[in-house]
């Protein structure tokens, strides 16, 4: 894995590249501003752009801004966002765009070098990673109206028993169904909802149950 990291701490910008360097994974550059990171994957085309939200020169929000330019002209490149801050008016955009690959943690919540490591594994695999604070802060600030109502009764079942973290094992069991109709259900429920077909099925999962615990 080859990984861009962007933090305006000097200290930190350091420390994270000697701990990525110590579990073999490769830091094509490290940078302070959203500029030099756009910059750096241009030249270096990583699989991974770790980011924090604020950084020179307003020190607001040009980090997400620079992470949805990434997403929006290299797709392919993973976005893991690694901040002290939720910031709602990009985060949403960003988390729910048509592509995967993509993760938002607090710094101060992470207090593990394997659990950081094992994030940025998940995110250059195409999965979503998630801070559940995060989530409910962009619940709390989502725009979404109604996506809901074109949902079946069966449907809208199924998606609450998503929304609790049941399995489709889990799901047949609880609504004595097929696995095959949950997996229909699901698929239903993704269409609906108008969610990308491009990403992979956790990713939908999470973007459904987020429209849901919207609503």
């Amino acid at each position: 894995m080859r990984v861009v990291i962007a933090e305006d701490s000097a200290l930190l910008r350091r420390g994270m590249v000697l701990l990525l360097t110590e579990e073999g994974i490769e830091v094509a550059a490290a940078v302070e501003d959203g500029e030099a990171l756009l910059r750096a994957v241009e030249e270096h085309r990583p699989d991974v752009c770790v980011v924090d939200v604020r950084m020179p020169p307003t020190f607001l929000d040009e980090g997400l801004r620079a992470a949805l330019a990434i997403r929006r002209t290299w797709p392919d490149v993973g976005v893991l966002v690694l901040s002290q801050y939720v910031e709602e008016r990009y985060a949403y955009d960003l988390v729910g765009a048509e592509t995967s690959g993509v993760g938002y943690l607090l710094k101060d919540r992470v207090s593990d070098v394997d659990d950081f490591v094992e994030a940025l594994a998940k995110v250059d695999a195409g999965q979503t990673v998630l801070d559940p604070e995060v989530v409910k802060q962009l619940l709390t600030h989502s725009r979404r109206r109604d996506p809901l109502a074109s949902l079946t009764a069966r449907e809208l079942e199924v998606l609450a028993l998503m929304a609790e973290g049941g399995s489709n094992a889990d799901i047949a069991g609880s609504l004595t169904i097929s696995h095959s109709a949950v997996g229909k259900h699901i698929n239903n429920i993704f269409a609906k909802l108008e969610l990308p077909q491009g990403a992979d099925g956790g990713h939908r999962r999470v973007l459904a149950v987020l429209r849901y615990l919207g609503a």
